[in-house]
C-alpha cells in the first residue's frame, strides 16, 4: 500500500528576537519528522534554543535542486516536512521556491505557518502611504547595475520596499542620494526586534551623510516614500 503524502510546511521564525516564535510554529516544528534548514548552525541554534531535536537537511541557494529531490522524497513517503530559513518566512527573498513548485506538481499538501516579518514592520512605521506598494527587495551588488535600476525606480509612485546585506547599506544610500537626491523621504528599520532596534527617518542625502559618518551597519528594510501623482487643474 501505498503511503499518503506528508505535509510541507512553510514555517516562518523570529527575524531576531526569539520571543517572536509563534505557538503554532512550536507545535509544528516539534511534530515534523524531518526539519530543513537554509543553512544548519542557523537551524540548530534555533531548535536548541526551543529544545527541539530532530532530523535535519538543509536547502540553500548551493543545493537547492538536489535537497528538494532528496526532501520531496521523504514527503511522498508519507514524512511530515517543516522548512525555516535563517529568519522570517521561508522561500521570501530565500531559497525554497523550487521545492514549493514541485510540491504542488505533486500535489503535495503545503501549510505556510505565519509569523515574525520585517517587510510589515518596516512598512507600518516608515509613515508613507502603504495602500499600494511595490517590494522590489534586493538590488544588483555591481554598482553600475545598482544605480540603472535606481534610475527607473525614480519613475515609480508607490511606496517602494529595499533589502540588502548590512554591509552595503551605505553604499545603497550613496546610489540612493546620487538618483533620488532630496526628492522622496526615506525610512530605514535596523536590527528590527533586537536590542538595538532603530528607525531613521530623512532625505537620501541626510541619511547618506547620517550613516556614512557613524558607519552604521546591521540587518535593514529601507522604505522609499511614494510619490503621489501631479494634480491636473
Amino acid at each position: 500500500m501505498t503511503a499518503m503524502p506528508g505535509t510541507l510546511s512553510l514555517v516562518a521564525t523570529p527575524i531576531g528576537n526569539y520571543d517572536d516564535i509563534t505557538l503554532r510554529a512550536l507545535r509544528v516544528l516539534k511534530e515534523a519528522d524531518l526539519l530543513v534548514t537554509e543553512e544548519r548552525r542557523e537551524g540548530e541554534r534555533l531548535m536548541r534554543h526551543f529544545d527541539i531535536v530532530k532530523p535535519f537537511e538543509t536547502l540553500n541557494e548551493h543545493n537547492e535542486a538536489a535537497a528538494s529531490h532528496a526532501i520531496l522524497e521523504q514527503l511522498e513517503a508519507g514524512k511530515n516536512v517543516a522548512l525555516v530559513s535563517d529568519c522570517g518566512t521561508p522561500v521570501f527573498s530565500d531559497p525554497g521556491q523550487t521545492l514549493v513548485r514541485k510540491a504542488i506538481e505533486r500535489r503535495i499538501r503545503i501549510v505556510p505557518v505565519p509569523g515574525a516579518s520585517s517587510l510589515m514592520p518596516a512598512l507600518t512605521v516608515s509613515g508613507f502611504s502603504i495602500d499600494q506598494f511595490l517590494f522590489y527587495g534586493w538590488l544588483s551588488p555591481k554598482k553600475d547595475r545598482r544605480r540603472a535600476e535606481l534610475r527607473q525606480l525614480r519613475q515609480e509612485r508607490r511606496t517602494i520596499v529595499l533589502m540588502d546585506t548590512p554591509y552595503r547599506l551605505v553604499a545603497l544610500l550613496g546610489d540612493l542620494a546620487e538618483t533620488f537626491g532630496d526628492t522622496r523621504r526615506i525610512c530605514i528599520a535596523l536590527d528590527l526586534t533586537m536590542p538595538g532596534e532603530t528607525m531613521l527617518y530623512g532625505t537620501a542625502v541626510e541619511l547618506y551623510q547620517h550613516c556614512r559618518a557613524r558607519e552604521v551597519k546591521g540587518e535593514f528594510v529601507l522604505v522609499v516614500e511614494d510619490r503621489p501623482a501631479p494634480k491636473h487643474p
